[in-house]
């Protein structure tokens, strides 16, 4: 088993990049998972880990082979130094263990879905912490996709991974541009419900209890006219307050689960 004490280790240095840069990310299709959870739910879903990097103080050899016993694809294991460990761990509270997995296509035609489905659309989204937000809340309320629409962020950001509780690997996500959104919405006769605040009826009136998506926009700009166009209906979620909207993971939050609500009640 290897073992690496310096921080200028070519692989070490590897792994830095890849987790401050998209460019790094997208150019090797590689990315850093932190933590055993998040590991566990890439392994469980399976993500191919090309290396998993461990401080054995905090995570034992026999927790790594504990681990990788099920796995027939098992990645390289490299033993770290204290040092070298804290260079790399984003979050020191983590179990010791980071590990270097392969990306995987996110077309929207790899999704399969049911035949009465409902999924998520996001459109534009540029912060991670959202897109972790809502997909966990995908997972909560049962829906079977999150479909990215030109997202000005890379799923693969660790700060995605972190915020979704490691639900990035578990969930299908698609990423696509309007068109093909657009075409695959119609293949599938899934009606699409656009939040706006324009010209739209509140939330609870609509039925969801047929193929349904839900499309939320970014928080700066909202849905784009494009997207709006193509949907069957748009709608609002009343606000009592002095603020006009929710944040635009909590709006997908109380939009899944009226789908829920009403799948379960009617």
């Amino acid at each position: 088993m290897q073992e690496i004490t310096s921080t200028n280790n070519a692989k070490i240095k590897n792994l830095i990049q890849l987790q401050k840069k998209s460019n790094a990310r997208k150019a090797l299709q590689e990315f850093v998972i932190e933590g055993k959870r998040e590991i566990v739910a890439a392994l469980k879903n399976h993500f191919q880990l090309k290396s998993i990097f461990f401080y054995p103080e905090l995570f034992s050899e026999a927790e790594i082979h504990q681990l990788l016993n099920t796995y027939e694809d098992k990645p390289e294991v490299i033993k770290i130094s204290k040092n070298v460990y804290r260079k790399i761990a984003y979050r020191q509270s983590t179990e010791g263990i980071i590990a270097v997995a392969r990306m995987k296509d996110h077309g929207i035609n790899q999704l399969q879905l049911s035949e009465n489905p409902y999924v998520l659309v996001a459109e534009g989204i540029e912060k991670p912490g959202n897109v972790g937000a809502m997909l966990r809340s995908v997972d909560g309320a049962g829906a079977e996709a999150l479909i990215l629409v030109n997202p000005r962020l890379d799923l693969y950001n660790p700060n995605v991974i972190r915020a979704s509780l490691g639900m990035v690997f578990s969930i299908p996500v698609a990423i696509c541009n309007l068109d093909e959104l657009n075409r695959f919405l119609k293949t599938n006769k899934i009606q699409l419900f656009a939040a706006s605040l324009q010209n739209a009826n509140v939330y609870f009136k609509e039925n969801y209890t047929i193929p349904t998506a839900i499309a939320v926009g970014a928080e700066d700009k909202g849905l784009t006219p494009d997207i709006r166009k193509i949907s069957r209906r748009q709608i609002y979620i009343p606000m009592k307050g002095q603020a006009d909207s929710l944040n635009v993971s909590v709006s997908a939050a109380v939009l899944l689960y009226e789908i829920v609500r009403q799948r379960t009640f009617k």
